[in-house]
C-alpha cells in the first residue's frame, strides 16, 4: 500500500536551483526551523556528493542551522555543481496491532502504568483511577510490522526492561511504547506527526495541525537512559545511513531516545 499523496497541502516547496525543476516539499505547521530542515534535506531526503547550499530562491539568502522557522511560502533552492538525487527509499507504513508475535498485555499495561497520560497532546487519563482508558491506546514507536527487521539486526538487545525474552518479543518493551490519544495515535502512525528527539522532543506536525501540538514539547521528565551500542564519539546519524535498511534505523534510533517517563517505582 502506497504512502497517500500529500503534495496538496505542501506550503513549501524545494526546486533545484540549476533547471527550475521541483522535486519536493512539505508542509510547515510552524515549528519546522531552518536548522532542522537542513537536517531533514540532508540527512534524510536527499543523496549528495557533497554538502549541500541551500538559500531562499526569492531573497538568494543562504539558509544556515539557526533557529528561525522557515518561512510559509518561500521556496528552497539546493545549489550545486555536482550530482544529487532523492532517496528511493521508502517509508514503511504503520499498521496498527499487528504483530507476527501477537499483542502482549504487558506492554499496554506496562505503557498505561508508566504514562498515564497521552505523551504528545499532554491530555491525563483522569478515568485511569477507574481502570477505563478509551480512548488511550499504547502504541510502538518501532513499527509492530516490521518485526521482522527489528529481529534479524538484533534491535531486541536495547530492551534492557524485558527479563528472559529474546528475539522478536522484545519489540514489546515499554520502552517502544507511547501511550497517545486515539487520534494523536493515528496521526503518529501515519506520519503526520513526530517527536524530534534532537529538538527538545518538540511534537513536529508533516500536515495541518488539527491537534494543537505543533511545537509542543513533551514534558522534562523524559530522559535519556536507554543504553545502545554506539559509543561516545560515533556518528550515529552516518551509521544508519550507511548500513542496511536505514529507514527502520532511523526509526529505532527514535525509540531508543523516547524512553518513556522516568519514574522512582520502575524495575
Amino acid at each position: 500500500m502506497p504512502m497517500p499523496d500529500r503534495s496538496g497541502y505542501r506550503n513549501v516547496f524545494l526546486h533545484i536551483a540549476s533547471t527550475g525543476d521541483t522535486f519536493g516539499g512539505f508542509y510547515q505547521a510552524g515549528s519546522i526551523t531552518e536548522e532542522v530542515f537542513l537536517w531533514m534535506l540532508q540527512d534524510v531526503l536527499l543523496v549528495a556528493e557533497q554538502p549541500l547550499t541551500v538559500t531562499h530562491r526569492a531573497s538568494s539568502r543562504v539558509i544556515t542551522n539557526t533557529t528561525n522557522v522557515v518561512s510559509l511560502g518561500i521556496t528552497m533552492s539546493p545549489l550545486q555543481v555536482w550530482p544529487i538525487q532523492v532517496t528511493d527509499e521508502a517509508s514503511a507504513l504503520r499498521v496498527p496491532s499487528f504483530s507476527v508475535s501477537g499483542r502482549d498485555s504487558r506492554f499496554w499495561a506496562g505503557v498505561r502504568a508508566r504514562d498515564g497520560r497521552c505523551v504528545v497532546t499532554g491530555i491525563i487519563n483522569i478515568y485511569a483511577q477507574f481502570g477505563a482508558w478509551e480512548g488511550f491506546e499504547a502504541a510502538h514507536v518501532f513499527p509492530l510490522q516490521q518485526e521482522n527487521i527489528w529481529v534479524e539486526h538484533g534491535f531486541g538487545r536495547w530492551a534492557s526492561n524485558i527479563e528472559n525474552q529474546v528475539g522478536g518479543l522484545s519489540i514489546n518493551s515499554i520502552q517502544n511504547g507511547l501511550l497517545l490519544k486515539s487520534d494523536a495515535h493515528q496521526f503518529f502512525d501515519a506520519y503526520k506527526i513526530s517527536i524530534n528527539p534532537d529538538d527538545g522532543y518538540k511534537v513536529v506536525c508533516f500536515g495541518p495541525d488539527l491537534l494543537g501540538v505543533d511545537g509542543r514539547v513533551l514534558d522534562p521528565i523524559w530522559d535519556l537512559t536507554f543504553e545502545h551500542d554506539f559509543p561516545p564519539g560515533t556518528d550515529i546519524m552516518a551509521d544508519i545511513r550507511e548500513g542496511p535498511s536505514s529507514q527502520k534505523r532511523f526509526e529505532i534510533e527514535l525509540a531508543s531516545r523516547l524512553q518513556g517517563f522516568s519514574r522512582e517505582e520502575e524495575v
